[in-house]
């Protein structure tokens, strides 16, 4: 850069000439019209607006007198107004055409047939449960429902379990703050027979599916939070052989057409009671059974169901219904034990873990 100076004539710096100014202003508009894209025109801009010819005479004023410094930036400030126009001018036009190329390589032809979005799939344990109580509401049975959250009273007193029962231990029960407030979680879905005792009148046929909460830890076998379904059948002249009866055709309708077998077992809200197995249909009790290498039945040609018996004297007495006049039957198990067993499922934890792709393989099938 030239020094200070009083002498000479700005006309004199080559950079500050008119013809040099003209040619860059005339370089600059030839390179921002041969920008192909926003990217190359920004290449320009630093090439001749930034930098380029026109900042360089702008930056030989300071050296000029103080006399020709006006004429001078008049001149320089023309030339690069003219650039500055050039390259906005350009700017406009390359970004109306990527808009326009955005709208075409971006059109979405609405008239395109599609595929549709994936089919959500319900939970399998619902549709296991409406299976269950399908097979009973097709015989006139009725689906009774209560509050997962339970007084003391209807989930232990009234069906026989005492004030000092393990099941009403805090290492079993989720007790509602404060735990000496008389709420629970309730730990089975009996509460719903007691509820339908006490609110009806004789013959009662219901089946009551629900959550229930233990606390349990969460394992291949075991969940703090699980589903039950349960039945209860009040009437004159029920006996074990109704129940029986009830529990073979439940077998042969979810099974298929396998034999039952009892054994003597004790439930407080039962009297007498039974446990109840079935045959493993997936061997039948054949060898492979004998062997010991049915993984279903695990080679013992038999499957435990649940617990059942007759409604005990006592559990009638504390809903109002008069034992003398009338008997009942009531037994149950757990609707992801069905799931398991009828679908072959081998870990709980894939049942409650929420994988999509677990309940998918059950689609929308009821």
């Amino acid at each position: 850069m030239s020094a200070p100076n009083s002498s000479y004539d700005p006309v004199e710096v080559a950079a500050l000439q008119p013809d040099a100014l003209a040619a860059a202003i005339e370089a600059a508009t030839a390179a921002f019209a041969a920008a192909a894209d926003l990217e190359a025109l920004k290449a320009a801009r630093l090439a001749h607006l930034d930098k380029g010819a026109v900042a360089a005479a702008r930056r030989e004023i300071g050296a000029l007198p103080p006399s020709a410094k006006a004429e001078a930036g008049k001149r320089v400030g023309a030339a690069m107004d003219a650039v500055r126009t050039a390259y906005e001018a350009r700017e406009a036009h390359l970004q109306e055409q990527a808009a326009e190329r955005i709208l075409v390589e971006e059109r979405v032809d609405v008239t395109v047939p599609t595929g549709r979005r994936p089919v959500g799939a319900r939970h399998p344990v619902e549709l296991t449960q409406e299976r269950l109580m399908d097979i009973f509401v097709a015989q006139g049975w009725e689906v009774a429902e209560g509050p997962e959250v339970e007084s003391e009273w209807m989930n232990f007193d009234a069906l026989n379990l005492g004030k000092d029962h393990p099941a009403r231990q805090m290492q079993d029960t989720f007790f509602v703050d404060p735990p000496d407030g008389g709420l629970v979680l309730r730990t089975q879905t009996s509460p719903i027979q007691i509820r339908t005792m006490l609110t009806r009148t004789p013959p009662i046929y219901v089946v009551a599916p629900g959550k229930v909460f233990r606390t349990d830890d969460l394992d291949a076998t075991h969940t703090p939070v699980f589903h039950q379904i349960e039945l209860l059948a009040v009437d004159k002249g029920l006996t074990m052989a109704h129940l029986r009866g009830s529990i073979d055709h439940f077998v042969r309708a979810m099974f298929g057409d396998v034999r039952t077998r009892v054994r003597a077992s004790y439930f407080p809200f039962t009297e007498p009671s039974m446990e109840t197995d079935f045959e493993c249909f997936a061997c039948l009790g054949a060898e492979a059974a004998v062997r010991g290498d049915c993984r279903t039945c695990g080679g013992s040609g038999w499957i435990e169901l649940g617990g059942s018996g007759m409604v005990n004297r006592k559990v009638f007495t504390a809903c109002g219904i008069d034992p003398d006049v009338y008997t009942g039957f009531a037994f149950g198990f757990g609707i992801e034990r069905a799931l398991q067993l009828r679908n072959g499922v081998g870990d709980m934890r894939d049942i409650v873990e929420g994988d999509v792709r677990f309940s998918g393989q059950f689609g929308m099938a009821v």
